[in-house]
């Protein structure tokens, strides 16, 4: 790791633990060597953040190109693995980019539903996953997210002690003939696929 990536992790970890009790489950599921693509629903900021620290390794970001403009941030987000996406289109540089972190063997997070929900629910799955997914093959770990949500929401500025949960399932391989036919209809179908996976995963703590 480097050290702007080494230091920016232990104070995630140290702010989940300490402020938001944070618990990760089914950790050892998570592929730690080659490529892997982190999959997880959508509910605040702490997402990114509390999803790296989920993994023992490295993994790169997407975020809004907009937040590389802030002073301080963008200088720090260039040296955590984010990489820009241009919310007002689609942004082909930045799935590429993706696509080319995947087939060097790395790991990278993606959220489905595209947008942090509003309500805390689940939302409909968009077909920028499934894309990524179909052009490279790799492997998928679902995970999800609980408790985010009520302790950043979209309309807080500042986020709350709340407890979080972070909930990981088994890996999902597709292969060559999963992704074969209308482009339109295989992305969506595999974005919804994994969008699927996600919803299943429950929380233990609320068992």
């Amino acid at each position: 790791m480097g050290l702007t990536y080494a230091a920016s992790y232990q104070f995630s970890k140290f702010v989940g633990e300490t402020f938001f009790d944070l618990r990760v489950y089914g950790q050892d599921k998570i592929i730690e060597e080659g490529p892997a693509l982190l999959a997880m629903n959508h509910q605040s900021f702490l997402d990114p953040p509390f999803a790296g620290i989920s993994c023992h390794r490295e993994i790169h970001y997407l975020a809004r190109k907009t937040l590389f403009d802030i002073p301080v941030i963008g200088w720090i987000l260039r040296r955590i693995n984010v990489i820009g996406v241009d919310r007002e289109g689609s942004d082909v540089s930045a799935l590429k980019a993706v696509m080319r972190i995947l087939r060097a063997g790395g790991c990278t997070i993606v959220f489905p539903e595209g947008t942090r929900t509003r309500d805390g629910s689940l939302q409909p799955a968009k077909p920028g996953a499934g894309f990524i997914i179909a052009k490279t093959l790799a492997p998928v770990v679902p995970m999800r997210i609980f408790g985010a949500f009520e302790a950043f929401p979209r309309d807080v500025k500042i986020p709350r002690p709340s407890p979080v949960t972070i909930v990981v399932g088994d890996p999902m391989r597709f292969t060559a003939g999963d992704v074969k036919g209308d482009p339109r209809v295989v992305f969506q179908r595999i974005s919804e696929q994994v969008m699927e996976k996600i919803a299943a995963l429950k929380n233990p703590r609320e068992e």
